[in-house]
């Protein structure tokens, strides 16, 4: 059974009702503030009406990340063409490819204070202007240097897109379906990887000139498609209360709560949480203020946040990717439609496996999937680095490579790739949640940059099987560091999260105290 010392609150979160939390806590949760004994007499699941609002909020939110994942997917085979057509060295290609990385650390830098100036879903309007704008000067780019300035527009829209949706889905998403509702962008930046391979081969036949400049030209499609739905998705009921809005947040919380009893309890919660009810106030002080001077809690929670996301990427994801033809080529595959038809095959293991993510993150937890994803992409990596080192260009080579490459996306997929944004929107207190999910997010960027731009460079240094072995040991680190420092919060109301950090082995004491509790409660219920 279940742990019935969990009971779930208006909006979905799940309190403990026999767990009091720190009362020491420095930073307020605006999601509730929950008394140690405090009961909700009326309270009953969602009905199927606001969970599919809920879950078109989430999809909807979640549109922006098709863009990077078009990008990422599409890039990989029109930087091909681009070579042909503009007579690119490899040090521009490396540049071009990786540029769009490095620089939409300055969109999602940008993205903490913006979305809180002007709100969580105008943020991701903003970033969908600012990638059309960008993805149509690469489309019409006579030059290597004008295609450069639509990839640095576009790497600012995708840095806005991709730190807020995980924020926003986390603020409107019930705690049962947190972990699968936050993962959505991780789905759809798969399936815009997959779609970006797809376009690669679908109009790899037509002229050098033309094909490329058609590639890129689709990725607009998917920002028009998040035009309409501004009309549709709420604006963050937490960020109404925030900046006042009480009733534009009653509004919105009427659409994700069918009774309005509950409403109102949970509109004074998040008000009391807020601060702007209570007496206490919270302390007036800059977010960056507060990362440079962290007090032990939200260094922890700093530790956790920016480390996964880093680790995310320096595994090698991001090359794997981009690189998928360049790594096939030296596996023995010869011929363009040949690469790319195999790169779709990649497109298909990633976008796949996220789904098998989606059922398990609320089911089996947090750290499990990231243990199963870690050690199974070591296990790929040191594989292929092997492969293609040792067994040469012949079919069972080319076999193997396919493989190992799918296998390693595939437990990308299942773990690391969606826990990893997960995790940075439920642990940080919600004062500096959108900017410290910038922070994690510039962490994501500036990684993928560097390890896209240097990819080539190092390979041809040391041979691309010797640069999977080097990720290889650096997915290694990665198991070490989910042991270390990544708690369980499967479950958990993010207040409940937020009481994991307070102490240096915190999430374990934690994790031991509710087990005992749900023994206590197991032997209470059969007496």
């Amino acid at each position: 059974m279940g742990l019935v010392a969990f009971q779930q609150n208006g909006a979905g979160d799940l309190a403990f009702s026999g767990l009091p939390l720190r009362p020491n806590n420095k930073y307020t949760r605006m999601d509730s503030e929950l008394d140690e004994h405090h009961h909700h007499p009326h309270q009953r699941n969602p009905t199927s009406t606001t969970t599919k609002y809920v879950l078109a909020c989430a999809v909807f939110a979640s549109l922006n990340s098709v863009l990077l994942g078009y990008d990422v997917g599409v890039m990989s085979g029109a930087i091909i063409f681009i070579q042909e057509d503009l007579k690119i060295t490899e040090v521009q290609e490396e540049v071009l490819v990786g540029i769009l990385s490095v620089l939409s650390l300055l969109g999602s830098l940008a993205g903490g204070k913006t979305s809180d100036a002007i709100g969580r879903k105008w943020t991701m309007a903003l970033a969908a202007l600012v990638f059309q704008i960008g993805a149509a000067i690469m489309t019409l780019a006579p030059t290597f240097q004008v295609l450069l300035l639509g990839r640095i527009l576009a790497g600012v829209g995708i840095g806005l897109g991709v730190m807020i949706a995980p924020v926003y889905i986390a603020e409107i998403s019930p705690t049962v379906a947190r972990g699968s509702l936050t993962s959505f962008p991780e789905i759809f930046i798969n399936l815009g990887i997959l779609l970006g391979y797809v376009s690669n081969f679908a109009f790899s036949g037509l002229p050098a000139h033309t094909n490329w400049r058609i590639m890129l030209a689709v990725g607009i499609l998917p920002s028009i498609f998040i035009g309409f739905a501004l009309f549709i998705i709420p604006e963050s009921p937490r960020w109404l209360v925030l900046k006042n809005r009480i009733e534009d947040a009653r509004s919105v919380l009427l659409k994700t709560i069918d009774n309005e009893k509950e409403v109102e309890e949970r509109l004074a919660e998040i008000q009391l949480a807020a601060g702007v009810s209570s007496a206490e106030k919270y302390e007036e002080k800059s977010a960056w203020r507060e990362f440079l001077n962290p007090s032990p809690a939200l260094r922890r929670m700093l530790i956790t946040g920016f480390g996964i996301q880093c680790f995310q990427q320096i595994t090698g994801i991001d090359a794997t990717v981009y690189y998928s033809p360049e790594i096939f080529k030296d596996a023995g595959i010869h011929g363009n439609s040949k690469l790319l038809a195999a790169t779709v095959a990649v497109g298909l293991a990633k976008t796949g496996f996220i789904m098998v993510a989606i059922i398990l993150i609320d089911k089996l937890g947090r750290k499990p999937l990231l243990y199963l994803s870690t050690i199974g992409m070591t296990i790929c990596l040191f594989c292929l680095g092997f492969t293609l080192t040792f067994l040469g260009n012949g079919k069972v080579g080319v076999g193997l490579a396919i493989f190992w490459v799918c296998g390693n996306v595939a437990f990308f997929s299942v773990g690391i790739g969606p826990v990893c944004w997960v995790l940075t929107s439920e642990i940080f207190p919600l004062k500096l949640r959108a900017q410290a999910a910038a922070l994690g997010a510039v962490g994501n960027r500036v990684s993928s940059g560097i390890v896209a731009m240097s990819f080539l460079s190092v390979s041809r240094a040391i041979t691309v099987g010797g640069t999977f072995f080097i990720f290889s040991f650096i997915s290694a680190l990665s198991v070490a560091f989910v042991y270390k420092f990544v708690p369980e919060t499967k479950g958990k109301s993010l207040e409940q999260i937020e009481s994991l950090f307070q102490n240096e082995i915190g999430w374990r004491e934690n994790e031991v105290e509710l087990g005992d509790v749900e023994q206590l409660v197991d032997k209470n219920e059969q007496q």
